[in-house]
């Protein structure tokens, strides 16, 4: 059973990137069930792409996704990034259904409002020098590789998931004041457009603040954090863990499959039994193998196989 949810904000999957969590974040979008699905920017990562072509399997898995739930009747809306900004020339357009958009303002279920934005408009070093922002962006996929091959080790020594990139931003005193100015310019933004709160990605760094009269609310990444934020059927915002969700998800389902195998198991017993109870005659379908066709049908001559 799919997860339910009013809405889903999710950001920064960098897909065509080495560093992209994909398979994870398809695994994510598979367990969810929402009415509205807000693509939050840098999906895509068009400037790595444009270096060199990398688009595995799991990548084309995301794009599959998002089209099945379009399918389903969720509504999917994507407001372009700066790794994505050459989706920003087909503005109020829809493709496939999804629609393109600059910026959103989000009704919540509560009745609060919400800008949905990016981000990258209030980074001053995106906005100004775009040579220093690729430049960061190189140096931030050489880190993320060398985070992938720890991790890859300390999973083998049997620890948890730690992110050497996320430790560093955070310990690193001008990366603190960075992320800090961000979110003053987003909430300073929402309070001039008489919002309630802002919905954004970019600095992958997922976070709650409220500020007064305003929530500041960043999706976070599927790179490093593999976090989105969901809006339940009340209104409320939460930053949720995708890693997390897709493993309580995956256990939920294995233990409705082996409840259903045990019904269907105990059925099939069942069904031995009042056939010799009635002298049914089984017919044979496979001289060769010996392979007894039972009268109800395929799935019971599979499970006499077990």
């Amino acid at each position: 059973m799919k997860l339910k949810y009013r809405t889903v904000f999710i950001s920064d999957i960098h897909l065509g990137s080495n560093g992209s969590q994909a398979k994870e974040a398809a695994k994510f979008l598979k367990c969810v069930d929402c009415e509205k699905l807000y693509l939050v920017g840098d999906i895509i990562d068009m400037w790595r792409l444009k270096q060199r072509w990398y688009w595995p399997a799991e990548h084309n898995e995301v794009v599959r996704r998002i089209l099945k739930m379009i399918k389903r009747g969720t509504e999917v809306v994507f407001v372009p990034g700066n790794h994505d900004e050459a989706a920003r020339q087909y503005y109020g357009l829809e493709f496939g259904g999804v629609k393109v958009e600059p910026f959103v303002v989000h009704d919540g279920g509560d009745g609060k409002r919400y800008l949905v934005t990016h981000g990258d408009q209030y980074d001053l070093v995106v906005k100004h020098s775009r040579f220093l922002s690729v430049l960061g962006s190189v140096a931030y996929e050489w880190l993320i590789r060398i985070n992938t091959w720890y991790n890859k080790c300390r999973a083998l020594l049997g620890y948890k998931y730690w992110s050497v990139s996320a430790y560093m931003k955070l310990k690193v005193k001008h990366a603190c004041t960075f992320i800090s100015r961000f979110e003053e310019r987003l909430i300073a933004e929402a309070r001039r457009q008489e919002l309630d709160g802002v919905i954004c990605g970019h600095i992958h760094h997922s976070d709650r603040i409220e500020d007064e009269d305003v929530v500041y609310l960043n999706c976070g990444d599927w790179v490093e954090s593999c976090t989105a934020i969901v809006e339940d059927s009340t209104g409320r915002m939460e930053i949720v863990n995708g890693l997390d969700i897709v493993q309580e998800w995956e256990i939920e389902k294995e233990l409705r499959r082996k409840e259903k195998l045990a019904q269907l198991e105990m059925a099939g017993e069942c069904a031995m039994d009042m056939a010799e109870e009635l002298d049914v005659d089984w017919e044979e379908d496979d001289e060769e193998e010996g392979e007894m066709l039972l009268p109800m049908g395929g799935r019971w001559r599979y499970l006499l196989k077990k």
